[in-house]
């Protein structure tokens, strides 16, 4: 038993060290257009700093975004031991993703579409360099 743990040992020693750590938010149902408006707000602050304008943003997609912007955190923390205090957000996107398409009645028996769009945000935590 005792060897398995000197083996495992070893090999996270051999391991590279990660620069950076990523987080994905999928099929997340808001817009593209609207999550883009709260994450140019946080675009290269640190992880403290995030935190605190996300508090104050009056957007629904603000809550989802700080939980986004915690398990990309939590990766960098605990899994690729980087310091938590050196963190910035290095890049933040919203992409489009599926889309829903609907009708929307209209009059004299009549409809036209409507299309309900959902977006994908991919996250990307990096440590300051010491200056």
């Amino acid at each position: 038993m005792a060897a398995k743990e000197k083996n495992t040992a070893a090999q996270e020693e051999n391991k590279p060290l990660r620069t950076e750590a990523k987080a994905e938010l999928n099929n997340y149902g808001a817009t593209p257009r609207k999550v883009r408006l709260v994450i140019d707000l946080v675009r290269g602050k640190d992880i403290d700093e995030a935190y605190d304008i996300l508090d104050n943003t009056q957007k629904i997609c603000a809550r989802d975004i700080k939980k986004l912007i915690k398990s990309a955190e939590a990766n960098a923390v605990n899994n690729f031991h980087m310091d938590r205090d050196s963190l910035y957000i290095a890049s933040i996107t919203a992409n489009d993703s599926i889309k829903l398409k609907r009708i929307l009645p209209r009059a004299k028996g009549s409809a036209s579409g409507l299309v309900k769009r959902w977006s994908n945000i991919y996250i990307t935590l990096k440590n300051r360099e010491a200056k």
